[in-house]
């Protein structure tokens, strides 16, 4: 009989063999490895992949990342100190031009519009047209590249060039995420459709390799779950495609909703929109240094150099205890409502998949009495933020409902795990739920048992109850 424990079901990509402690005939408990983000100087992209790199993750495997892209960009790694502190510092060039701090970005950007406009702009414009690509390199040309940074892309583009890359397809999830995440963001922010946002700086290249170099990166880590500190964010003001706002700028408020910030009155922006997107996709938690066994730590430098302060973000990794107590947490989700009183019964039920399978939260229908006393169905769906424009779309096009509403929601949610134990049939999941270390409910996988019994010709009944006397037996013995 074995017992194996996983944190967080959803980012669970497995243990290394180091992470096993004996346990008592020949089964085995495996503790969950954690990433802890220290983001006292708060969080870029380029310091995240930095203190990835840092950490262990192969440079091969994110240079690889980039040429799957296929958008005319390269990594630049190198080592550097950041008051004292060594890190490792990743630069993204694009065309030949180093990725630069957005307030720099715009600032030159505003010194050289004149300067551009001096020179025969119709005539780049045709350059680009026909020559976006060098006959030697099949790369884009500097110009093209340069164009193509400024202008930025839209969510749907930026989508399919992430899924024609040659990358694992979770990391290819977790990149279009972090995407979705900002599409949010600034669609809330400029009062639009998350379809209808053309991104300027995350729509850029640099944008781009830092997100998909992120997924697949921390993926590389092989982590149970990613935790994160309090953010420094800095102060002052930032000047962005829309002008001059303080600091934190207004997507990164938006991002960082729920989420504790501080400042610690540094003039500058600490936290970019791209870094509080990825930590905002791959973070659940955020609490002061976790209890846990240290690995291995990383630092990942930021582009200053400022006195007396180390502008780097530091990931620590390591085995947090098995039962580690965790309290309640409570999240932000979407809630999307629809009364539909015409729409073909067994077309509801295949709706309800769909949502579930595009990763809803949950679906449920309630029966509602209407107006003219017409029986109709109330479809509920509980989603991400990030997940409820897109959600909302299914649901217009596949049931007859004219309107969708939406609100978001706080909810606390019980620490979970999978336990998955030994029955004389075969392996089964039970879900366990914890408040306070102190275990409140079980249950067994419904579609494992469901599996093993028309495998087996057994009552579904039997395959539950044995599962969870197995699960009892084994929690016994542990003490």
């Amino acid at each position: 009989m074995k017992l194996v424990i996983v944190a967080n079901p959803a980012t669970h990509r497995g243990f290394d063999a180091h992470s096993s402690v004996p346990y008592d005939e020949g089964s085995t408990i495996k503790v969950m490895r954690i990433a802890y983000l220290d983001c006292f100087s708060g969080m870029s992209g380029d310091m995240f992949l930095g203190a990835l790199v840092d950490a262990g993750v192969s440079v091969r495997l994110l240079e690889d990342t980039v040429a799957a892209l296929n958008v005319g960009a390269r990594l630049e790694i190198s080592r550097v100190e950041r008051s004292g502190i060594s890190a490792t510092k990743v630069d993204v060039y694009v065309g030949g031009e180093k990725e630069l701090p957005r307030e720099v970005f715009w600032e030159q950007k505003g010194h050289n519009h004149a300067r551009d406009h001096a020179h025969s702009h119709d005539h780049e414009h045709v350059q680009l047209r026909e020559h976006n690509y060098s006959a030697e390199t099949k790369e884009p040309s500097p110009a093209a590249a340069r164009h193509q940074h400024e202008r930025g892309r839209g969510l749907t583009e930026i989508r399919e060039i992430i899924r024609k890359a040659n990358i694992a397809d979770s990391a290819k999830q977790t990149a279009i995420a972090i995407f979705e995440t900002l599409g949010a963001a600034e669609a809330k922010i400029h009062n639009t459709d998350i379809g209808e946002i053309h991104f300027h700086e995350v729509g850029a290249v640099d944008a781009m390799v830092d997100i998909v170099c992120a997924a697949v990166g921390s993926e590389a880590l092989a982590v149970d779950e990613f935790v994160c500190s309090s953010l420094n964010v800095g102060g002052g003001t930032v000047k962005c495609a829309h002008g001059t706002f303080p600091v934190p700028a207004p997507a990164t408020v938006e991002l960082l909703k729920g989420v504790p910030v501080y400042s610690s009155g540094i003039q500058l922006e600490l936290v970019t929109p791209t870094g509080a997107a990825i930590v905002k996709t791959l973070c659940k938690r955020f609490l002061s240094f976790p209890e846990m066994k240290i690995e291995k730590t990383g630092y990942g430098a930021g582009s200053r150099d400022l006195p007396g302060h180390a502008n780097v973000v530091r990931i620590t990794i390591g085995e947090a205890q098995s039962e580690l107590v965790r309290k309640t947490s409570d999240e932000t989700i979407t809630v999307l409502e629809a009364n539909i009183d015409d729409l073909n019964p067994q077309v509801f039920g295949y709706v309800m998949d769909r949502l579930l399978e595009e990763g809803a939260l949950d679906a449920f229908g309630i029966p509602v009495q209407m107006k003219k006393n017409r029986p109709g169905m109330l479809l509920t769906v509980l989603c991400r933020p990030q997940d409820a424009g897109r959600l909302t779309n299914l649901v217009l096009a596949e049931t007859t409902t004219l309107g969708v509403r939406s609100r978001e929601e706080r909810r606390e949610v019980l620490a979970r795990k999978l336990i998955t134990v030994s029955t004389r049939w075969g392996d089964v999941r039970l879900k366990v739920a914890s408040m306070n270390g102190t275990i409140t409910n079980y249950a067994p996988e419904y579609e494992d048992c469901r599996r093993i019994a028309v495998q087996h010709h057994v009552p579904l009944k039997n395959v539950m109850q044995e599962a969870v006397q197995a699960y009892m037996k084994v929690r016994a013995k542990a003490g």
